[in-house]
């Protein structure tokens, strides 16, 4: 058995942090606690992520070029051009995280045309929600002035855009990914979450490569935090759906659950509303209505997984909890269902939430890093529910907080804390709630995280006290079943 001792802060049962000075481990699990106010580090139960794209964080630390943060299209040509040079010819150039409020402008199929028209380029927006492609990539995938719209998609030729699951025609004909890619970027990515003090998370959505790759990785005894997986059911661009996965359970990975969409982006002016954007107009795109939504997500229902939906918009938002209310009737189980993202629920899909207990699970670094995009874009009588976390808690909802990285580049739970505290309009909620929503594993169908006695031995440990100085803390040690994982 060895101790722990300084400033340890472990949640009661209605989540307030207790402080206490050591705290005992034996064979990987907490054996034991003394109350009390310590000096010098300050412990922390491990964060969760409940919403974070593992392998696409590590693909961007590895393959792909990061778009995030580039502020003009000088600064995009820039960057094209130098990747350019250190590819073979005819290799596709693919990019992730540019933002048209950074930029100034959207960038287009002509823009990418100018700057490199002798190799296929795609780079995807920081939302993930909207592509853009030059004539070379459009034309290795089939994509012309005529090409019809698929189903909760929409081409946009002239522009080289693709929004939603028209990406799917596009990704056929981009370069294939292994096994071994998978398990590459998981690791990356894994790397990347433990330094910032999360030792378990969720991947929301995972074709069967991906599958395979987490679980020869976890069978190897190489998965170095303990993730819950979401399996794809309906990939875009094909009507046949995926097989749902076969369930899953370990120390370390969880597969228990299946993911939907049912909307865009918010910051892209893609998600589901019931008023028109500002400036850009439309409503954004449903891609599942409740119905649809109903008879795709039944079986799994019926097999016993939990059912993860993003849905941003309104419109959206309101589709699914009437998809859940249906399936829950269809089929009385004990699973708690999720909404990733509830960006802009109103008071009835507050109420509708509650009421079926279903797990939300909203992002509020997306307070800080896309800002300028929901001020821009949004009506103004949606601002004051925009990401209003307030207004979540008072409802008595199910939060687990997350980052959906790399759609922001942060995924610190201290700075997405901070956040939650700054709505658009309205109150924030305090720090110390705002992390305790980020130590939520149960969210995700894995066990609990809280450093009672007996929980596995999942931690965090900072240089000073985060409650005190949320600035100037910093990470210096993380520990997975008492063994240090990460050490600054």
């Amino acid at each position: 058995m060895r101790g722990v001792a300084g400033r340890i802060y472990v949640p009661d049962a209605r989540g307030r942090y207790r402080p206490y000075r050591a705290l005992w481990v034996r064979e990987g699990r907490v054996a034991g606690l003394e109350r009390g106010f310590g000096e010098g580090e300050t412990v922390f139960p491990g964060f969760h992520d409940a919403h974070v794209h593992v392998w696409k964080v590590g693909q961007l630390l590895t393959d792909l070029l990061d778009l995030r943060g580039v502020g003009s299209l000088e600064g995009l040509k820039g960057l094209l051009e130098e990747r350019d040079r250190l590819l073979p010819p005819g290799a596709w150039l693919l990019g992730r995280g540019w933002n048209e409020a950074l930029l100034g402008a959207w960038p287009t199929r002509e823009f990418l045309d100018r700057v490199l028209p002798h190799r296929p380029v795609v780079l995807t927006r920081t939302c993930a929600h909207i592509h853009v492609a030059n004539t070379r990539a459009l034309e290795a995938a089939g994509i012309g002035p005529d090409t019809p719209n698929p189903p909760g998609g929409e081409i946009r030729y002239r522009e080289g855009l693709l929004l939603e699951r028209a990406f799917g025609f596009l990704e056929k004909a981009m370069p294939r990914r292994t096994v071994e890619d998978y398990q590459r970027y998981v690791l990356a990515g894994a790397r990347h979450l433990l330094a910032h003090g999360i030792t378990s998370a969720l991947e929301p959505g995972a074709d069967p490569l991906l599958l395979e790759a987490y679980r020869r990785l976890d069978q190897e005894g190489r998965l170095p935090l303990r993730v819950s997986v979401l399996g794809v059911v309906r990939p875009d661009g094909e009507e046949a759906a995926y097989p749902l996965p076969e369930p899953y359970r370990s120390e370390r990975l969880v597969i228990a659950g299946v993911k939907f969409f049912a909307d865009g982006g918010l910051s892209g002016a893609s998600a589901a509303v019931s008023r028109p954007y500002r400036e850009v107009g439309g409503k954004g795109v449903l891609r599942l209505g409740a119905e649809e939504l109903f008879e795709l997500a039944l079986p799994a229902h019926e097999r016993g997984f939990f059912i993860a939906t993003h849905a941003i918009g309104d419109v959206a938002i309101l589709e699914v909890l009437k998809a859940y209310e249906k399936l829950y009737q269809a089929k009385p189980l004990p699973l708690r269902h999720r909404l990733e993202h509830f960006g802009l629920p109103g008071p009835k899909a507050l109420a509708l939430a509650r009421a079926l207990g279903v797990w939300v699970v909203p992002q509020p670094i997306f307070l800080e890093e896309l800002r300028e995009n929901f001020l821009r874009y949004l009506p103004e009588a949606f601002l004051p529910w925009c990401y209003q976390f307030a207004r979540m808690e008072r409802a008595g909802l199910a939060l687990a907080f997350s980052s959906d990285a790399p759609v922001v580049r942060e995924v610190s739970p201290l700075k997405g804390a901070l956040a939650a505290g700054r709505p658009l309009m309205g109150r924030g909620i305090p720090l110390e709630r705002a992390l305790f929503y980020y130590t939520r594993p149960e969210a995700s169908a894995l066990p609990p995280a809280r450093l009672w006695p007996g929980e596995r031995a999942d931690l965090v440990v900072f240089d000073r006290d985060p409650l005190a100085h949320p600035e100037e803390a910093r990470v210096v040690r993380v520990e997975v079943d008492g063994v240090a994982v990460f050490a600054a």
